[in-house]
């Protein structure tokens, strides 16, 4: 049976959402669909139980109105438009950064609307694989886009990879973090990501030492096609990591209204990993450069090597070709044409001059 969303538009229902009509086209896909999980904590504490985005953001508000400290986690993988939508009215986020948390494929930013932060972060992956030569992709990307506000942080995950489910864990055992509101918990997203960057540098590590091994190895034939997928994978890896340091200075320097000195702290630390992995990555790039003109080098010389051995059993084929051709000419008066010996001494003419000429080449390393 074929789904509501594969239907031409013009068989498509009109449907009423409980904020209003919504235009005919489709019918919208559930929040909750999008929905990976949606927890609401008070004081260090998580609370029990399941909630919808709306029934979590009147319960935040409820207790806040009761002077305890709280605050919504929502975690959402791939909405779409109308689903978005709904999130962002629900807690004013602004339309720039709703679009860009729908459609992705950002660099890592920090924006800030009022008093909502907007932070992109690039996700990264390392792909197994039991050789580079036979690699077609090492490093895989994704994104996490977080919006934090005084009372709620909504993350959006793209990707197959990078699911959160782990900080949360970490999180809900650890209440004194927790206390420190809603930045705490953008602390704990950037800090994991973080901590991939430096776990994937270190597995591509292993990749550019083999490949490197390859290509100083004589008894080797050097593929300069792996090492390019290797550099190209880098040069993504880069484009990842690389921007994020500015966005995390950013946070160091520009919000201090907005996000504690205690979570500053935290984010320092933070600061400290993705540098770290940026100087790793810039290594990297220039190990692989060096790899590609010493890989083009060896592939020249061993042109140049085959190119001798070619030139050598050319020339020492070209003795009894002469010859070959000389006496083929048919002329009535050549020396020894009428003699019984003369073809045996002509063959053995050629046998001597070919070997005294393959000892030469030899003795001289062409062949």
């Amino acid at each position: 049976m074929p789904s509501f969303r594969s239907l031409p538009p013009s068989l498509r229902p009109t449907v009423k959402a409980n904020s209003g009509s919504v235009d005919a086209g489709s019918i919208p896909v559930p929040v909750a669909q999008a929905t990976v999980d949606c927890g609401i904590y008070c004081e260090g504490t998580r609370l029990a139980g399941k909630y919808t985005h709306a029934a979590a953001k009147g319960k935040v508000q409820e207790l806040r109105a009761d002077g305890r400290d709280a605050f919504v986690w929502i975690g959402l993988h791939e909405p779409d438009d109308r689903q978005m939508q709904v999130i962002a009215d629900k807690f004013d986020l602004h339309e720039l950064a709703v679009e860009d948390a729908v459609h992705a494929h950002q660099r890592p930013k920090l924006e800030r609307y009022d008093n909502t932060l907007f932070l992109v972060l690039k996700t990264v992956t390392y792909v197994e694989h039991e050789s580079v030569a036979y690699a077609r992709e090492i490093v895989e990307t994704g994104e996490i886009m977080i919006f934090v506000g005084p009372d709620f942080v909504v993350t959006v995950r793209h990707g197959e990879h990078g699911g959160l489910a782990g900080v949360r864990k970490r999180l809900d055992a650890s209440p004194g973090l927790l206390k420190l509101g809603p930045y705490a918990v953008m602390h704990a997203i950037a800090d994991h990501v973080v901590d991939d960057y430096l776990d994937v540098t270190d597995s591509i590590e292993t990749d550019i030492d083999t490949m490197e091994e390859n290509v100083f190895s004589p008894a080797t034939q050097t593929n300069i096609e792996s090492i390019y997928l290797l550099k190209r994978e880098i040069v993504e890896l880069r484009r990842a990591v690389s921007p994020l340091t500015l966005a995390l200075q950013r946070i160091m320097s520009d919000h201090d209204d907005l996000i504690s000195i205690e979570v500053r702290r935290y984010m320092r630390d933070v600061l400290d990993h993705n540098t770290q992995a940026a100087d790793r990555i810039a290594t990297y790039d220039e190990v692989l450069s060096s790899l590609v003109q010493a890989a083009v080098g060896k592939v020249a010389m061993q042109q140049n090597v085959d190119m001798r051995k070619i030139s050598a059993y050319v020339a020492i084929a070209a003795v009894p070709t002469a010859i070959a051709g000389i006496y083929g000419m048919n002329f009535d008066y050549m020396p020894e044409l009428k003699q019984p010996w003369g073809y045996p001494a002509v063959l053995a003419v050629m046998l001597i001059v070919c070997t005294l000429l393959f000892r030469a080449f030899r003795r001289n390393r062409w062949l």
